[in-house]
């Protein structure tokens, strides 16, 4: 049997219950669940940020921040030879160090005619030497060769090597720098 305390307890614990404005007690289980569901939610939300980002960068425009850069004084450059010259990418980030710096052959043709080169070969990228003995540029990856004009002696790159858009500027050899040639976006 059932004391008279306990029914009164249970009467007013059912009455409890009944009414819609007081609330269900909280138990340790459930406060549990909704922690574990919310750190998971939060998980997941922090692991697909990156995903997101990367999948929305393909939409964004590509910045190209192409500008004059000097390569030094015309002095710099002797009649009839190739000299190895170095200019700062303009688009740089902190972190990049001598990644920034972009070398390049210059070959000075006569007083006013220059030809630029970019350092890599047009068949994988790789850098090209330049041999005065032989007056070529050969490619130490796969045997490409370049005549001293740039264009393709033999081996397997398909083209000449990509020459940049330079200009004579007071006294000064002046080069368009700031992306990289590729197959998809010559010089």
């Amino acid at each position: 049997m059932s004391s008279p305390g306990s029914d009164r307890i249970e009467d007013v614990m059912t009455e409890l219950h009944e009414r819609e404005d007081v609330a269900a007690p909280v138990s340790r289980r459930n406060v549990l669940l909704r922690l574990g569901a919310a750190l998971t939610a939060l998980g997941g939300a922090v692991m697909a940020l990156p995903i997101v980002g990367f999948v929305f960068s393909s939409f964004a425009r590509p910045k190209h921040a192409a500008a004059w850069v000097s390569l030094g004084p015309l002095e710099q450059f002797p009649v009839n030879q190739t000299r190895l010259a170095v200019y700062r990418n303009p688009y740089t980030r902190p972190w990049d160090g001598d990644t920034a710096n972009i070398p390049c052959w210059v070959r000075r043709i006569d007083e006013q005619n220059f030809q630029v080169f970019a350092i890599n070969c047009t068949h994988l990228g790789c850098p090209v030497r330049w041999f005065p003995g032989s007056r070529l540029f050969m490619c130490p990856c796969h045997g490409g060769a370049f005549y001293e004009d740039g264009s393709r002696a033999s081996g397997p790159p398909e083209r000449g090597l990509y020459e940049h858009q330079h200009k004579i500027e007071g006294g000064n050899l002046i080069v368009l720098g700031g992306y990289l040639p590729t197959l998809a976006e010559p010089l």
